[in-house]
């Protein structure tokens, strides 16, 4: 349960330090996954993202008018595209150095960072679960 604690903490910290560029986590889970993969649909990010189609169509919205993405209207029957900008590539640059700095200031007193980050890693790997 601290595990649980520690998280919900960290995830405010970086909520509020995205929120003064204009990003929310949601914003910054649409972009890394369109960096990583610039084929996916509204439907493929709100899955990924774990949330409606119509929520994930706000959320491109938004983004659209950070100039974060492009939307290439589709041909009938087909999804439209949707493309990461260089202001998306600088926005996902911006909130990795924000979430390092955060990551910097933790408490971790004599804590190796190198072993905390290999053990949290290991423990979010997906099992069989």
């Amino acid at each position: 349960m601290l595990l649980v604690g520690a998280g919900r903490v960290a995830q405010r910290r970086l909520e509020a330090a995205l929120r003064e560029h204009g990003l929310t986590l949601r914003h910054l889970g649409a972009l890394g996954h369109l960096a990583r993969n610039p084929e996916l649909s509204y439907s493929d990010l709100a899955r990924r993202v774990a949330v409606t189609v119509q929520s994930m169509h706000s959320t491109i919205a938004t983004l659209v008018e950070l100039g974060a993405i492009d939307v290439e209207s589709a041909e009938r029957g087909r999804p439209a595209r949707l493309r990461l900008t260089a202001r998306g590539t600088e926005l996902l640059r911006t909130a990795g150095r924000v979430a390092h700095e955060l990551d910097a200031t933790l408490p971790l007193g004599e804590l190796d960072p190198h072993a905390l980050r290999a053990a949290l890693l290991e423990i979010s790997r997906p099992s069989g679960v």
